[in-house]
């Protein structure tokens, strides 16, 4: 019996050592040396400090900033760890809010936002990312006509040109992948710091 047993350990320990060492060892190298900025998050330094990831979106409230899509992330309520509370961007608690189309928080929610943005450019469709949630909660990136319906609002926080703004929009807006996978979008973290070192 013993026979019977033994190779099977062994081939139980080697296979552990390739699939669960060796070979995941050798891919987190191979990715470091070839996509170094991307094994390491992507992140966005300003004068050496990091502000934080090209991929994890951020919140911005202030009027003089673009805006990224609401977030339903939330964490755990501090004066109450049976509840929790809105936590935009919380990476580590990723997910929508399950929120369906009959339910009447949603709605809510939804018709709030669109008011308030319309009430920021109310000569404009307001464009649906800018009140909906991505499925993660944590997108970093909004589409190009989400950014251009906010520069009337950043134009007038900053007092700067128009056409100023529009142009950091439209070279900060990222086309499709090989010009076929995904849409056009902007990056709201580096579209607001291209903002900033245009605008000082």
């Amino acid at each position: 019996m013993l026979r019977e047993i033994r190779p099977a350990i062994v081939l139980l320990l080697v296979l552990t050592a390739i699939t669960g060492l060796a070979y995941p060892l050798a891919m987190t190298a191979i990715a470091g040396a070839i996509f170094p900025a991307q094994a390491q998050g992507s992140l966005i330094e300003r004068d050496g400090k990091v502000v934080g990831s090209a991929l994890i979106g951020q919140e911005f409230k202030d009027d003089k900033y673009f805006h990224g899509r609401p977030s339903a992330t939330v964490a755990p309520n501090p004066n109450d760890s049976t509840k929790t509370v809105p936590a935009p961007y919380n990476a580590a608690n990723s997910g929508g809010s399950n929120l369906g189309p009959t339910s009447k928080a949603l709605a809510d929610r939804l018709q709030e936002d669109v008011d308030k943005l319309r009430g920021e450019n109310p000569n404009a469709a307001v464009p649906v990312d800018l009140v909906t949630t991505s499925a993660s909660g944590l997108d970093p990136d909004i589409s190009p006509e989400a950014a251009q319906f906010q520069v009337p609002r950043v134009v007038k926080a900053r007092n700067v040109p128009e056409d100023q703004v529009k142009q950091l929009v439209a070279s900060n807006t990222q086309g499709r992948l090989l010009g076929l996978i995904g849409e056009p979008r902007v990056n709201v973290l580096t579209l607001n710091l291209a903002l900033d070192r245009a605008t000082k």
